[in-house]
């Protein structure tokens, strides 16, 4: 008599969908000490935390809000290419706001830079989340009107000049520390908090997924598709032009031609190693986190390896590839079966049984 063989519970823990995201995350920061020995110290100097994985997520918060925004865009079924020059536009608004006013330093001054940012866009997501929802333009279409248009209305508010200013306030959102944090952090993972909440605590999440799962049953159930794409397109803007506020106040300056160049490329990988499907539907926050946090790790190893420049694209699509091939379920099947096929730990099934006992075996 045989008994079926019980999965360990260690196996079990591997199909978990945020599993292989923590772990590769973990590998890497794991590598870098081979490279500096006191990668994971930290340091407080002058009531500031200090140190390399600090670093990590202080200079990770931009990409971690965008990917935000991206997860829900992509869980309707859509893409948003623009975000990269809404985080142009953001910095651009607000730094020329604070450059042209009578007090820079003023709180008023900033609050007003914020405010301008932030209602542009809104005005920006808009126009995605129309194209898309009412007019029926193809996601990718839409957004990468605004995409190109967007880089050119950033240059031309800069004038295409680097704008630069000197505002503590406006300093604080981007390169200031809070309770010996970096605010950055903080409000990256306030964001990313609220965003957890209100999808997984609400039955908006539930919905998001219904509308990118199969967007005509949605539609019949009653479900009001349209606002709901318009909303995640708006939510991806906002959650741009806070990374964009992040950005240039970090630097204290805003460059619309380099802004935000590419972050909705890391955005699309950090959504998709962290277990989203580019086809709508499921969708994890917990794994977009962090797979931006894996793209800025490996940004950071990269630099501490000391690859060259020139081949820093290569060796990151070398390791995003691998990373979304561990966590594919159907690659692991199939290598599972190739190791146990080598090793001979292959069970015969009945047809099998019955050819041995045929030639005699």
């Amino acid at each position: 008599m045989t008994t079926a063989p019980t999965t360990p519970r260690a196996w079990a823990v591997t199909r978990h969908r945020l599993f292989w995201p923590a772990a590769v995350l973990a590998v890497l920061l794991l590598a870098n000490l081979a490279f500096t020995s006191d990668f994971f110290a930290l340091h407080l100097k002058g009531g500031h935390l200090y140190g390399s994985t600090v670093d990590i997520l202080h200079f990770g918060a931009p990409l971690i809000l965008v990917s935000l925004g991206m997860t829900l865009v992509i869980a309707t079924g859509g893409i948003d290419l623009s975000v990269g020059s809404t985080v142009a536009i953001a910095g651009a608004l607000a730094c020329l706001h604070i450059s042209e006013a009578a007090d820079p330093g003023s709180l008023g001054t900033v609050l007003g830079a914020v405010g301008i940012a932030l209602g542009t866009a809104v005005l920006l997501g808009l126009a995605n989340g129309v194209l898309v929802a009412r007019v029926g333009v193809q996601p990718i279409i839409a957004t990468l009107i605004l995409m190109v248009a967007g880089r050119g209305v950033a240059q031309l508010i800069t004038d295409g000049q680097i704008i630069t200013i000197t505002s503590e306030p406006y300093k604080l959102i981007g390169g200031g520390y809070w309770l010996a944090m970096p605010f950055a952090i903080l409000l990256s993972a306030l964001v990313a908090l609220l965003t957890a909440l209100l999808t997984r605590s609400t039955a908006l999440g539930l919905l998001l997924e219904a509308v990118g799962g199969n967007p005509v049953a949605s539609r019949l159930v009653g479900i009001r598709a349209m606002r709901l794409v318009g909303l995640v397109y708006v939510f991806s803007a906002l959650c741009a032009a806070v990374a964009g506020l992040m950005v240039s106040s970090n630097v204290s300056a805003a460059d619309g031609n380099n802004a935000g160049l590419w972050i909705e490329l890391d955005a699309i990988l950090a959504v998709v190693i962290g277990g989203t499907s580019l086809n709508g539907g499921r969708f994890s926050i917990g794994g977009t986190v962090l797979g931006a946090l894996i793209i800025q790790t490996l940004s950071t190893t990269v630099y501490t390896i000391g690859i060259p420049p020139e081949t820093t694209l290569v060796f990151k699509a070398f390791v995003v590839i691998t990373v979304c091939l561990i966590q594919s379920p159907n690659f692991r099947a199939k290598l599972a079966r190739r190791g146990a096929g080598r090793r001979g730990g292959v069970r015969p099934g009945p047809a099998a049984a019955i050819t041995n006992r045929e030639v005699g075996a």
